[in-house]
């Protein structure tokens, strides 16, 4: 059948106006039986992003010293490696990344003789995204640090370490080495086609190597177009602090920030208006 000149070469999609509310590609119209040329460019562009967060180096010397004049810090944070040399390795053996090489392990040791005690450790994985953590870890540790400074239990916190080529269990060792209670692991996460720039929390009570993932609570996708770092922040904190009081994380630690309940000794404490209906009679 012959194409009419009078109509429109590209057939818009009337549910493209939902794109306004969401980076997921839906309403993209078509071409004939394809897509759009700017679509396809479109995709084609954030599939190279989505490849070149995965493959793109951490810059340690410049997150170092924005992290240090960000937070104040006395002292510029430890730079660590895994025992992954290189990225090509990091990506053939994930376990690689999950244990620090020995040159790192002594470095550690050596700057943490005096065998103090901490209540977190903070450490900074480039993970799958090294752009995640460049653009986000300044932003949402100075929030987090905030918070910490403005709250009434006195947070010792141990010396902040940056890691390359790391998984998020290589947290475990160093929170164990610096003789942290709980280690907060940031790390870029697995970049998806609209989101090359997501930065993961990953929060672990008594980390010690070996534990399994379900000792872990995770906050994820917090970026600029994701979470925000000020809710991010608000969340992980309060995570802590029932770490904290429960000793332990992971699938037994509930995520109660979004509990529309108030603060009281039990369920019947609180109005019926907003007590929470899991609990209530």
């Amino acid at each position: 059948m012959a194409h009419d000149p009078s109509s429109p070469i590209v057939v818009e999609n009337p549910w493209e106006r939902l794109n306004a509310f969401t980076d997921a590609r839906i309403g993209l119209g078509r071409a004939g039986v394809s897509l759009p040329t700017s679509k396809l460019l479109a995709f084609q562009l954030a599939h190279a992003q989505a490849q070149d967060a995965v493959h793109c180096p951490l810059d340690e010397e410049a997150l170092s010293s924005e992290l240090t004049q960000a937070l104040n810090l006395a002292e510029a944070p430890l730079h660590l490696h895994s025992h992954a040399q290189d990225r090509a390795m990091y990506l053939q053996r994930p376990d690689y990344g999950r244990r620090l090489n020995d040159e790192s392990r002594e470095h550690l040791q050596q700057a943490t003789e005096s065998q103090q005690r901490f209540d977190l450790a903070v450490v900074v994985v480039d993970g799958l995204s090294a752009l995640a953590v460049q653009q986000n870890s300044a932003s949402f540790l100075s929030t987090l640090y905030q918070t910490l400074d403005s709250d009434a239990t006195d947070w010792q916190l141990a010396p902040l370490t940056i890691v390359e080529q790391g998984r998020v269990a290589i947290g475990d060792e160093i929170g164990a080495l610096l003789n942290a209670d709980a280690v907060l692991v940031m790390i870029g996460e697995r970049p998806g086609l609209s989101s090359p720039d997501s930065l993961g929390l990953y929060l672990t009570w008594a980390p010690e190597p070996g534990l399994r993932d379900d000792r872990r609570n995770c906050i994820s996708n917090v970026r600029p177009a994701g979470l925000q770092v000020e809710e991010a922040a608000r969340r992980f904190f309060l995570l802590l602090k029932e770490a904290r009081q429960l000793k332990l994380s992971g699938v037994k630690l509930k995520d109660r920030s979004e509990d529309d309940v108030l603060e009281g000794d039990s369920a019947s404490d609180a109005p019926s208006s907003t007590r929470n209906f899991l609990v209530a009679d």
